[in-house]
């Protein structure tokens, strides 16, 4: 993290806890009529009436999840509740409010956590949730950051993992493989930065990847088109860890088998040009990439004319039975078996 050695410093020990709350969190306002009491009592009160409850949580550790060498602090604070909010719009839901809990080590100034929350307000106004609540404390090992998000459904629309049928159409949202590349693009240029601080790098071409890995965008958009299309998905997952990985996790919790074709998975040019650049496989960064972000989902195909042509769905394969198993239909026609290669924390 490059820091203007000029720019003032506030220690957090001059605030405390509670006054750093204050400080952090005093323009946060209110959205969502189903927030009854956000910050400031002992627990967040909601009002969801006869909706359904989804809570999701997700927690993101400096040198594992993120490097603050090239991700500045307001855009890991958009990130950290985009990734969440995913989650919820994965269950065919709204958001609705999350809390926000951090602990930093001594290094960070209160500005640098003004920072990180003003990342936090901005997809909290984009997205229209509520900041509820959340906790504060140090820590010896960095930032660490822990996000959760709450949603609300109608009991006739929730959407799960295991509603997938034989025959059902499997689609994806956008086009996936940019977040992976974008990271590798900002690593390489990290080293030579290492190897001469005067060097500048030039993104300019590589903005479409870089803000994918810096400043994704849940499809909270999705959930309202397919609203609009009258299209509920027998079973829906978010791409944060692969596609390969949901893939599976689909056809898994489903009992059904997959054919998921090559030549139909969506990528942005800048993905195929900055895959050969690297010298690695498009295809299999699609398959193994993550922090996409886009939402993967089945539908019967009679629901097939209501999303044909729309810009925003692309159909990229087939749920089969079980025993069928789950393969890549390559562009040569070759079947290979899907195998989990995205994110493994461990």
């Amino acid at each position: 993290m490059i820091e203007d050695k000029n720019q003032a410093r506030t220690a957090l020990s001059d605030l405390g806890e509670f006054g750093l709350i204050e400080t952090l969190t005093k323009n946060f306002g209110v959205h969502q009529k189903s927030t009854v009491k956000g910050i400031g009592d002992d627990a967040a009160v909601l009002d969801f009436g006869t909706k359904k409850t989804v809570v999701s949580t997700d927690l993101l550790i400096e040198g594992v999840h993120f490097d603050l060498s090239y991700m500045p602090l307001k855009h890991l604070g958009y990130k950290a509740v985009i990734v969440n909010l995913s989650d919820i719009y994965a269950m065919n839901a709204e958001a609705t409010q999350i809390t926000v809990s951090i602990a930093v080590s001594n290094r960070f100034p209160l500005e640098a956590l003004q920072d990180f929350y003003d990342g936090v307000a901005m997809a909290c106004k984009v997205y229209g949730v509520d900041l509820i609540g959340g906790d504060t404390t140090s820590s010896n090992k960095g930032m660490l950051i822990s996000i959760t998000a709450l949603g609300v459904v109608d009991n006739d629309k929730v959407v799960y993992r295991s509603g997938a049928k034989e025959h059902d159409l499997l689609v994806l949202t956008g086009d996936i493989g940019g977040a992976y590349l974008g990271l590798q693009v900002l690593e390489r240029e990290k080293e030579v930065f290492k190897v001469n601080p005067q060097n500048q790098p030039d993104l300019e071409p590589y903005s479409y990847i870089v803000e994918r890995q810096l400043k994704p965008e849940a499809r909270k958009d999705i959930i309202s088109l397919l609203h609009n299309l009258e299209v509920r998905p027998t079973s829906m997952i978010d791409v944060s860890d692969g596609l390969s990985s949901e893939v599976l996790h689909l056809c898994k919790q489903s009992g059904v088998g997959c054919n998921l074709y090559e030549d139909k998975i969506p990528l942005d040019p800048t993905v195929i040009s900055t895959a050969e650049e690297f010298k690695i496989d498009s295809t299999m960064i699609a398959l193994s990439g993550g922090e996409d972000y886009e939402l993967l989902f089945t539908i019967a195909q009679t629901d097939f004319p209501k999303i044909k042509g729309n810009p925003n769905l692309t159909v990229i394969g087939h749920m089969t039975a079980a025993t069928e198993g789950e393969h890549l239909v390559t562009r040569d026609n070759t079947k290979i078996a899907i195998k989990a290669r995205g994110w493994n924390s461990f």
